[in-house]
Formats: C-alpha cells, structure tokens, sequence
C-alpha cells in the first residue's frame, strides 16, 4: 500500500444501522473532490468494539465517534487541512 493516509469505516450491523452507508458516500465525494484517491487508502471493515459510540470512522491512528453526514465533511477538511472558504 503506497498511500499516505488510511480512512476505515466501521461497516458492522449497529455502525451501518446507525448511517454509515450514508456516510460512506460522503467520505467517497470528498476523496473524489480533494482529488486524494492517491494518497488515501480508504476501506470498509467490520465491528471494531467501539459499538456504544458509533458510527465510527477512523483515519490513520486516530478515532472519531458518533459520526454522521452532518459532520463527517467536517472531520475530514478537519484532519486533512483543506479550507473550503
């Protein structure tokens, strides 16, 4: 794997019940948008035991819970510096 950056979406029953297909395709626009597909390995995987706090995503080492449409956007731009304005 060459890319700089590791994203994981927990595709588990209660993450996926919870929003996750739907956050799923607004992490794929960004990456697409940011033109980051070279320097992101993103990938689904199955429950990581963080159930109580999901959905989770991680990126690299660090963890993010409660995840949604509403905010994963931000997350993102967050971690990986991008201004939109």
């Amino acid at each position: 794997m060459d890319a700089k950056h590791e994203i994981t979406i927990c595709l588990g029953s209660s993450c996926f019940s919870r929003g996750n297909k739907e956050v799923l395709e607004v992490i794929k626009k960004f990456i697409d948008k940011h033109q980051l597909s070279v320097d992101v390995f993103f990938h689904g995987d199955l429950c990581n035991g963080h159930c109580a706090e999901g959905p989770v995503l991680k990126i690299d080492e660090q963890l993010f819970s409660n995840v949604q449409v509403d905010n994963v956007f931000d997350i993102l731009s967050g971690y990986f510096e991008i201004n939109e304005n």
